[in-house]
């Protein structure tokens, strides 16, 4: 008899990644993450975080993550329906409905919750959920959680939506139209101009997920809805906290209705303790800095269109990336993620990513670039991309 706590079925799994050569160890961060880090005991520069502005370390978030911590405690020790609802969440949550320039913000304890609760309390049997094909996991596990009908159409393709929105609005009672703001992998930026029209016309709700958008698009970071001047024609605009804004936490912003009832239904919310002081009190601090001047966001486009001249001069290929995200693509998988480890042997960090998360034969290395990083690091960082391609004969 063979022993059933010894997982077997498990391990098989675990001995077939290795056979494939997809099994990884996690790299260890020995320090803040930096421009320059501290990877698994060497210094090399960072092109693999999603802290576009630099405000992960920055002195003025961790002062007043600091205060929060002293006047709130270290956790809130309930969940926001029993006694976890504390002043400082409520705060937040009206400084972040001004800087979005929407009525209210519902606030999560992380991006991926925040689809998680909020594609099924506003979706039911009888509804239908219209998903781009590239939308971000978190958004289908939250349309998984939902009893309503689900369909898909080509990435960023209108005539398509349409072609989904013609064949089925008719057989349903809500439509909700799902995007990403800005897509994760290629760095594009959702057509949201003509989707909105879309759903205008068919009568179907909008949900933009711009986690890559907060903090990167529209005036000083207020997203892809602030970047196409689409207020108040977006139902549901979710957003990051712990990407740009350098913490931890996402949101919902939209109308008060949309609040009221997220405030019954969220399940994230509502059976997990809310976010911790010391989070939300840098958070306010990341927003503030964000509503006083736009040198942050300045600095990461600068920094952005900089990085992507040089590679793009050198013959990388970057996709049809319009935003930060830079990926180079390679194509072959076990070829990428060499070209990945050449990159760190170098000094410089920048993660593979290959299928199941991109299509097959599209495998890249995905560069992050920061307002964090100078242009010397660029610099070197380039010189080191160039080296590796042409070592590896993919220049």
């Amino acid at each position: 008899m063979g022993n059933v706590h010894e997982l077997k079925f498990l391990r098989d799994k675990i001995q077939q990644l290795k056979d494939e050569g997809v099994y990884r160890k996690l790299p260890v961060l020995g320090g803040p993450n930096e421009a320059e880090i501290i990877l698994n005991g060497e210094r090399v520069i960072n092109l693999s975080s999603n802290n576009y502005l630099g405000f992960a370390n920055h002195p003025r978030l961790k002062k007043a993550a600091i205060e929060a911590v002293e006047k709130y405690g270290a956790g809130s020790g309930a969940v926001r329906t029993i006694v976890g609802n504390m002043s400082i969440h409520e705060e937040l949550e009206e400084l972040l409905a001004e800087f979005k320039r929407e009525e209210a913000v519902f606030i999560y304890q992380s991006g991926f919750n925040c689809n998680a609760g909020t594609i099924q309390a506003i979706t039911e049997a009888g509804d239908l959920i219209i998903s781009d094909e590239l939308n971000h996991a978190s958004i289908i596990d939250g349309s998984r959680l939902s009893k309503a009908d689900r369909k898909i159409y080509k990435h960023s393709d209108i005539e398509d939506l349409e072609r989904v929105l013609k064949e089925n609005r008719h057989k349903y009672n809500n439509v909700l139209i799902i995007t990403d703001g800005v897509f994760s992998m290629d760095g594009d930026i959702a057509r949201l101009p003509e989707i909105v029209e879309l759903a205008e016309k068919y009568e179907a709700m909008t949900y933009v997920d711009d986690a890559h958008g907060s903090g990167v698009l529209g005036e000083s970071g207020r997203g892809t809805v602030d970047h196409f001047g689409l207020h108040g024609r977006v139902d549901f605009s979710i957003g990051t906290l712990s990407k740009a804004i350098g913490v931890v936490g996402g949101y919902v912003a939209g109308s008060k209705v949309m609040y009221e009832w997220l405030n019954h239904r969220a399940r994230p919310v509502l059976f997990s303790t809310s976010l911790p002081p010391a989070a939300v009190g840098a958070i306010m601090e990341a927003i503030r800095m964000l509503m006083e001047s736009t040198e942050y966001t300045d600095r990461l486009w600068d920094n952005a269109r900089y990085f992507k001249e040089k590679l793009g001069a050198l013959g990388f290929n970057t996709g049809n990336s319009e935003t930060p995200i830079t990926p180079v693509i390679i194509g072959d998988e076990a070829k990428t993620m060499e070209f990945s480890r050449k990159l760190l042997e170098n000094g410089v960090f920048v993660s593979g990513i290959v299928y199941p998360t991109v299509p097959k034969g599209t495998g890249r290395v995905r560069c992050m670039v920061t307002a964090g990083h100078t242009k010397e690091q660029l610099d070197k960082a380039v010189d080191v991309f160039k080296k590796v391609g042409e070592e590896m004969r993919v220049l």
